[in-house]
C-alpha cells in the first residue's frame, strides 16, 4: 500500500470551508436521541470520498455518513468522521474536527485531526510520531490519577446508562485532579495526544469517533485500550480508556470497580 499521506493531509485541510459553511450547519436532520446530522457532514463526506477514491481506487471506505457496507478489514479501510462533534456544530460551539484514519489491513496507521475553528491540524503515521501543525508534541508524563486532568464523554446516545455513565466519570473527577469535556470524542482524545491532558474515558464510541485519534496518541506515546485494558479493534464500537500509559492501569482498576 502506497499512499502518499501529506497529500492526504492537504485533502482534509481543503475542508475548512465546507465546515465553516454556517447556512449548511443549520440544515440539520434528526437520526436519535441526540444525534444529529447536517448538510456540513454530508458536503464533507462526499468531497473526501470522492477525492480518496480518485486517488486510491482500491483502499474501501467507512464514513459516519451513509450505508454502511460490509468491508474485508484483512484489506485497507479508510474510516471517516466527516463531522466529530455535530451537535457542537449546530450550537456554533466551535469544537468540532475533521477525523480521518486508515487501517492497513493489520492495524490503524494513519491518524488526521483537523479543527479549523482554531487551525489546529493532528496527524501520525505509524513509526513516525505525532504532529500538531507540523510541531512534534508527545503526551504528558504525569506519574499519578491524582495529579492528572482526565477527558471524559458523556455517551448523549444512550441517556438510559447515565447513571452508569456518571457513576464511573464521578469516580474519575473524585481520584484525579479535575475533568473536561468538548463534545468531540476526536478533539478530547487529540487533547490527550499532545499532553494538554493526561487521560480520556468514554463508553460506545463508533470507528470514527476515534480511529484516527488512536494512531495519534499511540504515536505520541500513549495507551489506547477498551475497557478491560484490551487492544480496539476497529470494526467494532467500543469504551475507550486512553491515558499517557504511566496512569493506565490506575484508571482501569478505577473503572472496573
Amino acid at each position: 500500500m502506497n499512499v502518499d499521506y501529506k497529500s492526504v493531509v492537504e485533502l482534509v485541510l481543503n475542508c475548512k470551508s465546507l465546515i465553516l459553511n454556517n447556512d449548511k450547519a443549520h440544515q440539520i436532520t434528526v437520526k436519535g436521541l441526540a444525534d444529529y446530522v447536517t448538510q456540513v457532514d454530508f458536503s464533507v463526506q462526499s468531497y473526501l470520498t470522492g477525492a480518496l477514491a480518485e486517488r486510491y481506487p482500491d483502499i474501501q471506505f467507512l464514513g459516519e455518513e451513509g450505508q454502511k457496507h460490509t468491508l474485508d478489514w484483512s484489506r485497507p479501510v479508510w474510516i471517516l468522521d466527516p463531522v466529530d462533534g455535530t451537535t457542537n456544530l449546530i450550537h456554533d460551539f466551535q469544537e468540532s474536527c475533521v477525523s480521518l484514519g486508515l487501517w492497513d489491513g493489520h492495524e490503524l496507521v494513519f491518524g488526521c485531526v483537523y479543527n479549523p475553528f482554531h487551525e489546529e491540524l493532528f496527524e501520525a503515521v505509524k513509526g513516525r510520531g505525532t504532529y500538531l501543525n507540523h510541531r512534534r508534541v508527545t503526551v504528558s508524563d504525569r506519574p499519578t490519577l491524582a495529579k492528572s486532568l482526565i477527558m471524559v464523554g458523556t455517551s448523549p446516545y444512550d441517556k438510559g446508562r447515565a447513571d452508569q455513565v456518571f457513576d464511573k466519570i464521578k469516580r474519575l473527577y473524585v481520584a484525579s485532579e479535575d475533568i473536561r469535556r468538548s463534545g468531540s470524542a476526536a478533539i478530547d482524545l487529540c487533547t490527550l495526544g499532545c499532553g494538554r491532558a493526561d487521560g480520556f474515558f468514554e463508553y460506545d464510541l463508533k470507528p470514527w469517533d476515534y480511529a484516527a485519534s488512536i494512531v495519534i496518541i499511540t504515536e505520541a506515546g500513549g495507551t489506547v485500550t477498551n475497557e478491560k485494558g484490551e487492544p480496539i479493534f476497529p470494526g467494532e464500537r467500543s469504551a475507550i480508556v486512553a491515558s499517557n500509559g504511566h496512569i493506565h492501569q490506575e484508571m482501569l482498576d478505577l473503572l472496573a470497580k
